[in-house]
């Protein structure tokens, strides 16, 4: 969805604190208008995601397996919920931490204060107003950043959530995410720490914990390596194209005898990205916008044993100007899982062009 489409949407968030809304929840009404929180399981996929193997990570892939895992894990918060996120309009989200903060839970929300250089960003004043009303500690991100566009949820400072979805529960049943559930102590350490200086509004050199973040600002160069890093196959999924470092890489790896996948929704502003891309080889398939399956996830898969998974939109200022968080990972379940994803949105596309 382009961003003036997200925020003519975005600034319709406080209908859902109406009564109207309050009857619509408690009638389960609203998952059939477009929930998509229990869509997986009713579709016949496993709601609970999988618990995180010696290497320390488990995917969700959306829509599909449903956010329960997630709702779970925030209503059983012991000590602490840390949230950092650009977009929040999810009423079960909001009242798990409304809930934890009622019984002691330390919770702090750090949301997108601003929108390249526009002071305020609307979207999320109703979530922002309805946490503090309810004891939850709210602040804006620092204006550091052109935006902060990073989705995480750290719990009791063990497991953190990756992601690339926002918590907007109006795109859950149709947008395509990821979700990487990070345990390993270096990692969710790491996390912490940039969490705890940006709340502050401090400055801080994040670090790539056990190696495998990718942080931005200063993540450009890392995507470029992960690009030129492909010998055989490389596929794409993104829901922006803006960069010409990145076209111009993508288009090295065609010439190059690289099988290119690129996979997005269709939007005009890309068209001459597209154009640039097929001329060199690169085969790209698209989505419409009225289509049922937007894609929103950003996600690299090289040689089919390499992937990542962020919140990094191939646009300079997302990847230089942004706070944003990505993983990079060799683990075999990440990968296959992503890979296998990405595969199947690829053949279901339309042929750029065709």
């Amino acid at each position: 969805m382009t961003g003036a489409a997200k925020r003519l949407l975005g600034r319709g968030a406080a209908w859902r604190r109406s009564a109207a809304a309050v009857v619509l929840v408690a009638s389960g009404v609203l998952v059939a208008l477009g929930g998509g929180r229990a869509a997986g399981a009713q579709a016949g996929w496993s709601a609970r995601a999988p618990t995180p193997a010696n290497g320390g990570l488990s995917l969700i892939v959306e829509p599909g397996q449903g956010l329960s895992a997630i709702d779970r894990d925030v209503a059983a918060a012991r000590t602490s919920v840390d949230v950092t996120m650009y977009e929040l309009a999810d009423t079960t989200i909001e009242d798990e931490l409304v809930a934890d903060a009622r019984r002691g839970v330390a919770v702090r929300v750090l949301l997108n204060g601003g929108y390249y250089g526009r002071g305020g960003f609307p979207e999320n004043d109703a979530a922002a107003g309805y946490l503090r009303a309810n004891g939850v500690a709210v602040r804006n991100t620092p204006a550091a950043f052109a935006l902060t566009h990073q989705k995480t949820i750290t719990i009791d400072g063990r497991t953190s959530l990756v992601m690339t979805l926002n918590l907007t529960s109006r795109y859950y049943a149709s947008s395509r995410d990821f979700v990487v559930l990070d345990t390993r102590p270096a990692d969710v350490a790491a996390i912490e720490a940039v969490f705890d200086a940006d709340w502050d509004g401090a400055s801080i050199t994040p670090s790539a914990g056990s190696g495998e973040l990718v942080w931005a600002p200063g993540a450009l160069a890392e995507q470029l390596a992960l690009i030129a890093a492909a010998r055989s196959t490389l596929a794409i999924e993104n829901e922006e194209m803006g960069d010409g470092e990145i076209v111009a890489a993508l288009c090295a790896s065609g010439r190059r005898g690289v099988q290119v996948h690129v996979v997005m929704t269709y939007a005009a502003q890309w068209r001459g990205a597209f154009e640039q891309l097929a001329a060199c080889g690169v085969e790209v398939r698209t989505y419409a916008q009225d289509a049922p399956l937007y894609i929103h996830a950003k996600a690299i898969v090289v040689d089919g044993r390499e992937a990542f998974v962020g919140s990094q939109n191939f646009s300079w200022t997302s990847l230089e100007a942004n706070r944003e968080l990505g993983v990079v990972t060799t683990d075999r379940a990440i990968v296959s899982g992503v890979a296998a994803t990405l595969a199947g949105d690829y053949a279901h596309g339309s042929a750029f062009g065709g």
